[in-house]
C-alpha cells in the first residue's frame, strides 16, 4: 500500500506543483499556528495554516468534498507571511493557498465575497480609470498611463484612489518630487484582487495588459505596497518581466533622504508617533529600513515602535481579500492592532498600505465610538510629499523705513 501523499491529486490537480510545500505543511506538529492573524481572531484548527493546507491537500487527493464548507478556509488567509517566518521549511504557505483557490474557484466552490469581487472586477477597473484620471488632471504634465507624456509613471493602487483620495494626491505630489518633473498617473489596477478572488486567468489577463502599457516606462513609482508586490514578483510568476525599474515611493524617498525636511506633520514634539509594518512591504517585499529612515526624517526624530514589529508584525487583516470573504474576523484583526498601538502608548500611527490605513481608520472610528479616544491614522506618503514640499523662506529682517 503507498503512503497517501504519493497518490495522485486527481481532484485538483492544478495543486500538483505544490505537492511538497502542502505536504511540508500536512505533517508538521504545527509551530506557525499562532503566527496566523486569522486564526488568532477566530480560534479554529480548519483555518490554523497547518489546517488551511491540510483542507487544499485533502481537496486535492478528494478526499473531502469540493465544496463551500471546505474551500472556505484556502480564503481565511491575509497573505500576510507571518507563517513564512515561524516556519524551518520557510513554507510559502500563502502562495499554494493563491492556488488553491484559483482551483477551487474553477469548479465553483468560491465564498460569495470572492465571487463578487471577480464578478464585479470590470465594475471596479472602470471606477479605478475615472480615478485615476481625476487625479492625473492634477498632474502638471496633465497625464494618464494612456497618454505617454512622461518616462516615469505613478501607480497610486486601487485602494488610495477610491478610499484614500487625499493620500492618493500626495502619492502624486511625492512621486513629481522624486521625479523632478512631471509624471503619469498610469489609469488601470494591478490586478491583485482578481488573483487573490481565485480568478488567475483573470489575473493574468490584466498583468498582460498592464505591463503592455508601461512597457516604454523607464521608472514606474508604486505607492501601494501590494502592488509593488504584485507589479515585482506576482506579474514575473505570470510570464510578464517589466522592463521599467519598480520602487515603491517609501524606497525611492529613502534614496532621497538629504532632499527631506522635518515637517512633524501636525505632530507635536511631545505627540507618540508609531510606525506600523505593512505586511507586503515588510514580509512581502523585504523593506524594513527604508520606512523607519524617511519617517525619522521628516518627523525630526526616530518613530516609536510596536511590540511586535519587523519580520514578526502583526497585519491588520485588510490583506488577502478577507475583509470581502470575512469581514467580521478582518474588523476583529484590525481592532486588535489598534489596541496593541494603545497598550504601547497610543499617538499617532503610521503605516504604507492603503488597505492597512483604511482598515486601520475604521477600526479607530469604532473605538472612538466605545470610548471617545482620538487615534490618527497617517500614511507615510503624506509624510513624504510634505518633506518634499519647498520650504518657504524664513522672513528676513525689515529694510530700514526712509527717513
Amino acid at each position: 500500500m503507498t503512503r497517501p501523499a504519493q497518490r495522485p491529486m486527481r481532484a485538483l490537480p492544478v495543486l500538483e506543483g505544490r505537492r511538497d510545500a502542502l505536504e511540508k505543511c500536512v505533517f508538521c506538529p504545527k509551530l506557525c499556528r499562532s503566527a496566523c492573524p486569522v486564526s488568532n481572531a477566530e480560534p479554529r484548527e480548519t483555518i490554523t495554516p497547518w489546517g488551511k493546507m491540510s483542507l487544499a491537500w485533502m481537496a486535492a487527493h478528494g478526499d473531502v468534498p469540493a465544496d463551500r464548507s471546505h474551500a472556505a478556509p484556502a480564503w481565511a488567509c491575509t497573505g500576510c507571511f507571518a507563517c513564512r517566518e515561524s516556519c524551518d521549511h520557510r513554507n510559502v504557505v500563502a502562495d499554494v493557498l493563491i492556488e488553491a483557490r484559483d482551483a477551487l474557484a474553477e469548479v465553483g466552490v468560491g465564498p460569495p465575497g470572492a465571487r463578487r469581487a471577480a464578478a464585479r472586477f470590470g465594475h471596479h477597473e472602470a471606477r479605478t480609470r475615472l480615478a485615476a484620471r481625476a487625479l492625473a488632471s492634477r498632474s502638471p504634465s496633465g497625464g494618464t498611463g494612456t497618454r505617454r507624456g512622461a518616462s516615469d509613471a505613478l501607480l497610486v493602487g486601487c485602494g488610495y484612489l477610491r478610499a484614500a483620495p487625499r493620500e492618493a494626491a500626495d502619492a502624486l505630489a511625492a512621486a513629481t518630487a522624486l521625479a523632478g518633473g512631471p509624471v503619469d498617473v498610469v489609469d488601470r489596477c494591478c490586478g491583485l484582487p482578481l488573483l487573490l478572488a481565485g480568478d488567475a486567468h483573470g489575473f493574468v489577463a490584466q498583468a498582460r495588459d498592464v505591463a503592455r502599457s508601461l512597457a516604454d516606462r523607464s521608472r514606474v513609482f508604486v505607492a501601494d505596497a501590494g502592488c509593488a508586490q504584485a507589479l515585482k514578483q506576482r506579474y514575473a510568476g505570470a510570464g510578464f518581466e517589466l522592463r521599467a525599474r519598480i520602487e515603491t515611493l517609501v524606497e525611492a524617498a529613502a534614496s532621497a533622504l538629504d532632499r527631506l525636511h522635518p515637517v512633524g506633520d501636525g505632530a507635536s514634539p511631545a505627540e507618540r508617533v508609531r510606525w506600523h509594518d505593512p505586511c507586503q512591504l515588510g514580509r512581502g517585499l523585504g523593506v524594513y529600513e527604508a520606512p523607519r529612515l524617511v519617517l525619522t526624517r521628516a518627523l525630526g526624530r526616530a518613530p516609536e515602535e510596536l511590540d511586535d514589529r519587523r519580520e514578526r508584525s502583526i497585519c491588520s487583516g485588510a490583506g488577502g481579500l478577507l475583509p470581502a470573504t470575512m469581514p467580521d474576523v478582518a474588523r476583529g484583526i484590525a481592532d486588535s492592532r489598534l489596541d496593541a498601538h494603545g497598550r504601547a502608548g497610543g499617538g499617532r500611527i503610521v503605516t504604507a498600505c492603503a488597505s492597512s490605513l483604511v482598515a486601520l481608520r475604521r477600526a479607530a472610528r469604532r473605538a472612538r465610538r466605545v470610548t471617545g479616544s482620538r487615534v490618527e491614522v497617517d500614511d507615510l506618503v503624506t509624510w513624504i510629499a510634505r518633506a518634499l514640499a519647498p520650504v518657504a523662506p524664513a522672513a528676513g529682517p525689515r529694510p530700514p523705513s526712509s527717513p
